[in-house]
């Protein structure tokens, strides 16, 4: 009865192909109603910085949805709906964008966020916000000026003004813009407070400072008053341990996040900053900048999570701070709604997962209205369902939005849009043919073949979402099929075909292979398939299809016929090793075959290198054998690093001298006691040499007494009753040990006792010993050794010295000065007969308008008893001192008065006549009348030099002309100057051409009119 029943279904449906409806409409979701859709943004609102100085009164909050029909738009500002057609209103609507024109803090500051409403549905915007940015001037009042001694550290506080938002950044000029502070090791900027710091102040620094203040997000600088620092000479500077004076605070960050971190100390040598993660590594992405004032932390993560430590250090002592690193995370979707349509009457759930720190909470909207629901769970969905959702994900950090339409329908069964398609299937093989029809409800679905109706076998299957799957085809499966769907709205159905082809097969299967680093394989890869198809050979790697484009420089195909797949493997390295399938492939249906490939090269990198034992001198490592690459390890070799190394790796020695293949610990010796090193580990087999491990832990070897000694001890010289003894430095190196320092020994020649000072600063180099009972040049014996924690070091090879000489005793005799011009004169003396004179010293200054302290200075060898000075104020009465010095300090001085000339004139002559008579030129001049202070005239000086030379022949007259040569060819310059007791005058120039030709601009009228008659006569 039942088969009846389908066949009587199967004729009625035969004979109205078409679909048919038995509840009345079905709405058309494919026809004009279903092109439809709710509101989908593709522009939301940003947050917004106005500049209260703006130029351009106005802001615009970006809103833009597409819909179908088009979105109606409205917005809110905090929550609450503004309306726009209020009388006087700053808002407008351009599309969907909000425009505030005119904007006043005090009404438009806020949160807007936009909704957009069609026949669909609503839904709402992302919140933008707006604020109002400014910057305001710096205080006017003065800045207080800043002293300094040399040598001490100084800070410049910037105070910056009031501004919004918070983010400035800071640069420092010093005198005038644009000249910029450039920042290094010794000075740094905190772009936290603006503030500039100087570790160590020097003379250099001496200047006036202004703070530069800029917000970026309104393009506005600001300057502050200047700041005077003023650098005070210090005699002798003193040294002072680092200090830390900028510490970064706790942070938090988001993930992927840039972060800096800020450290600067002040301090005496100038302080080395490093930079430490508590229990743990820096990323990889960290960079130190600014001279290790910064550590900047890249895109950072969950695992940067933790403690940081940065530590100041100099020779004087060190200093440290750590503060806390937390990382936060802005809410993200880990699953969220999207637009779905549904039967009516289905079970549906909307789910909406989120991630973040802390975890977000979520939210729910319905046409742009709060839900008070924790889940969206329908257990019977309706049309009422039907609209736009919104869930919201939020934290302290932001919030997230995922928007979907829920469409509720129902129609009967329809295969407009998805007909039963035409399949090929191999023999033997397995073959689904779809049938997906739309429906709402779900239909109920059956088969035929032809007029034969399919029920479920061992062979065939009707599956519940209506496809059927045929096993194990053959020839006699190949037809024509029809799928039939039902629900309780109407009945369709539709026809597809099967045809059935020759499956495919391997004739020749790939072959295993056992191959070198660097050598070729070739796989062999054949196949037998129905002529009508297409055939692909496809290769893959332990799973992994070969890109044969991609890394086409070691895989090739070979063309050998459209049935062969062979595979050529080139130049082969450790990673082509593994399992090759080759697969066979048509349209229908596939095969494959596989083989294995074995490259034999050298052995990987060693793992997990690290110290379990350590002396002064010596470490033991210990590492796990990394892969040995199918050729046994041979022997290892081990490589240290350390901070005096440079980064570079060095062949370490080790004990035993050879590590064997087969170890897996050895002993490093020979190195440096109290040294930090890191290790690493390489191994080698008769193909070749491995990578190398990654390092190991730092590690610093143990404490010891240094045994190298200060090198090229000697001194002497020095104030008068002092001993100056000088070493050079033991290298860092060779300190072994903290609480490094020098022990210096000293005696007189003759005497059995050693006098010891201790010195505590490793980079001494030198000590003075004040002894008022030291008679001048004693011979002493002096020795310096090392010292830390451990003990005391060697003594270094003993000098011999001498203690300073006293100071000269005699002034010098006969002291005479004579002035040479307005601006020069000369000293002499005579020579003092005493041994210890290492020169002489000579002062001048201008006894009224100058004081002693502004004096000029020259400084002559012993041996010499007169001195040029220049330099010199003309016509100015001045004091001339004269001292012998030593090392030991300065004589007593005598003293003369010298009284410098006038100066010259300051008027040039006026060159009044050019004539040339036969071979020779007549020049002549006016008189040049000196002022009252000038020096009264001796005569002219006339030089005679060729253009392009600073020298020639001088001629002195005391009249007011002069005849030349006539130069053969070449252009002269004649220079005229006056001459007096003051020096030389201004000078006046003219030009003279060879052959008897002027230059034309020297020329009188005259001379032209008679040139040119002559012309006429020729």
């Amino acid at each position: 009865m039942l088969q009846l029943t389908l066949l009587f279904h199967l004729l009625v449906v035969s004979l109205h192909p078409t679909d048919a409806s038995v509840h009345g409409r079905v709405l058309d979701f494919y026809g004009d109603e279903a092109t439809g859709y709710g509101p989908v943004f593709e522009e939301q609102p940003v947050d917004t910085i106005y500049p209260e100085e703006s130029p351009e009164a106005k802001v615009t909050m970006s809103c833009r949805a597409r819909a179908n029909p088009p979105a109606i738009y409205k917005w809110k500002l905090n929550n609450m709906l503004i309306d726009l057609n209020e009388e006087g209103s700053h808002y407008s609507l351009v599309g969907g964008n909000l425009v505030i024109s005119k904007p006043i803090k005090s009404k438009h500051e806020g949160k807007y966020s936009c909704l957009a409403t069609n026949m669909y549905g609503t839904v709402v915007s992302q919140e933008g916000s707006v604020q109002f940015g400014y910057l305001d001037l710096f205080s006017s009042e003065d800045r207080e000026t800043v002293k300094v001694k040399e040598g001490q550290g100084a800070v410049l506080l910037c105070a910056p003004p009031l501004h919004h938002p918070a983010e400035l950044s800071f640069r420092w000029i010093l005198n005038e813009f644009p000249t910029f502070i450039p920042l290094d090791k010794r000075r740094f900027v905190s772009q936290k407070t603006g503030n500039l710091y100087i570790s160590k102040v020097d003379s250099s620094d001496t200047g006036n400072y202004s703070c530069i203040a800029s917000s970026h997000s309104i393009s506005k600088s600001v300057f502050s008053n200047y700041i005077a620092l003023v650098s005070q000479a210090e005699r002798s500077i003193r040294k002072y341990p680092a200090d830390l004076k900028v510490k970064f605070p706790d942070t938090t960050a988001l993930v992927g996040q840039n972060i800096t971190l800020e450290c600067f100390a002040l301090g005496n040598p100038v302080p080395e900053i490093h930079w430490k993660k508590v229990g743990g590594n820096l990323s990889h992405s960290h960079e130190v900048r600014m001279a290790g004032a910064q550590l900047h932390l890249y895109n950072v993560q969950v695992e940067d999570n933790g403690t940081y430590r940065c530590e100041a250090v100099n020779s004087k002592g060190k200093d440290s701070h750590t503060a806390s690193v937390s990382i936060e995370a802005f809410p993200e979707w880990v699953e969220h709604i999207s637009s779905t349509e549904k039967d009516l009457g289905s079970e549906y759930t909307m789910s909406c997962v989120a991630s973040g720190e802390p975890k977000p909470h979520i939210r729910w909207l319905k046409n742009a209205q709060p839900l008070d629901r924790k889940e969206m769970r329908f257990s019977s969905l309706t049309f009422g369902d039907s609209g736009m959702y919104q869930c919201i994900a939020e934290n302290r950090h932001g919030v997230i939005y995922a928007n979907a339409e829920l469409r509720v329908f129902a129609c009967a069964p329809t295969f407009e849009h998805n007909q039963v398609k035409r399949v090929l299937a191999a023999k033997n093989g397995r073959v689904v043919i779809e049938c997906r029809p739309k429906a709402a409800p779900k239909p109920t679905f059956s088969w035929s073949k032809g007029t034969e109706l399919l029920y479920n076998s061992t062979r065939v299957f009707i599956w519940e979402d209506g496809s059927l799957e045929i096993l194990n085809v053959t020839q006699a499966d190949q037809g024509r099929y029809t799928c039939f769907a039902e629900n309780d709205r109407g009945k369709a159905n539709s026809t597809g075909s099967l045809f059935v082809t020759e499956s495919t097969k391997i004739t020749l299967a790939p072959s295993n292979a056992d191959i070198k680093v660097g050598e070729n394989a070739k796989m062999q890869c054949g196949a037998s398939h129905d002529k009508s198809l297409d055939i692909t050979f496809i290769w893959s790697l332990d799973g992994q299809v070969i890109d044969l484009h991609k890394d086409s420089r070691h895989y090739e195909r070979t063309t050998n016929g459209s049935s062969d797949g062979e595979l050529l493997i080139r130049n082969a390295q450790l990673k082509h090793a593994g399992r090759y399938t080759c697969t066979a492939q048509t349209p229908v249906d596939n095969v494959t075959a596989f083989a294995h490939v074995v490259v034999r090269g050298p052995p990987g990198a060693p793992g997990g290198v690290r110290v379990i034992n350590k002396t002064d001198k010596s470490v033991t490592l210990q590492w796990s054998r990394g892969a040995d690459n199918h050729s046994p390890i041979s022997k290892y070799t081990i490589q240290y690093r350390s901070s005096f190394s440079k980064d570079v790796w060095k062949n370490a020695a080790t004990s035993p001298a050879d590590v064997e293949g087969n170890a897996e610990a050895a002993t490093v010796v020979e190195l440096f006691p109290w040294t930090e090193y890191e290790f690493r580990v390489i191994a080698t087999n008769t193909l070749g040499t491995g990578e190398p491990s990654s390092p190991s832990p730092k590690e610093k070897t143990l404490e010891a007494i240094p045994v190298v000694a200060p090198s090229d001890v000697g001194g002497g010289g020095g104030t008068n009753r002092e001993l100056t003894i000088t070493w050079t430095p033991v290298q860092p190196q060779y300190y072994y040990g903290p609480n490094f320092g020098y022990i210096v020994a000293f005696k007189p020649l003759e005497e059995y006792e050693w006098m010891k000072v201790t010195l505590a600063d490793p980079q001494a180099r030198r000590y003075v010993h004040k002894d008022s009972s030291i008679s001048p040049s004693t011979e002493f014996e002096v020795k310096v050794k090392a010292f830390n924690t451990k003990g005391e070091g060697p003594f270094s090879l003993t000098a011999v010295i001498f203690s300073a000489q006293d100071a000269p005793s005699e002034a010098p005799d006969e002291v005479k000065g004579r002035a040479l011009s307005a601006t020069e004169a000369s000293v002499s003396w005579l020579l003092l007969s005493q041994s210890n004179i290492d020169g002489y010293q000579v002062k001048y200054w201008r006894n009224q308008e100058d004081s002693e302290g502004g004096a000029q200075k020259v400084v002559v060898p012993s041996r010499e008893n007169h001195t040029r000075l220049d330099g010199m104020k003309p016509n100015s009465h001045y004091l001339v001192e004269v001292q012998a010095y030593n090392s030991a300090g300065f004589g007593p001085p005598s003293r003369i008065h010298i009284h410098t000339k006038k100066a010259p004139p300051s008027q040039p002559p006026k060159i009044i006549r050019t004539k040339y008579k036969g071979k020779s030129v007549n020049i002549a001049w006016e008189h040049v009348e000196p002022l009252a202070n000038e020096a009264s005239i001796n005569g002219y000086k006339v030089l005679y030099r060729q253009q392009g030379q600073s020298t020639g022949p001088v001629y002195i007259t005391s009249n007011r002309h002069i005849d030349l040569p006539l130069p053969l060819d070449g252009n002269y310059v004649v220079e005229v100057r006056a001459h007096t007791d003051g020096g030389d005058g201004a000078v006046a120039r003219i030009d003279i051409s060879g052959g008897g030709i002027m230059a034309a601009q020297s020329l009188s009228m005259f001379s032209l009119l008679l040139l040119a008659l002559l012309c006429l006569n020729l």
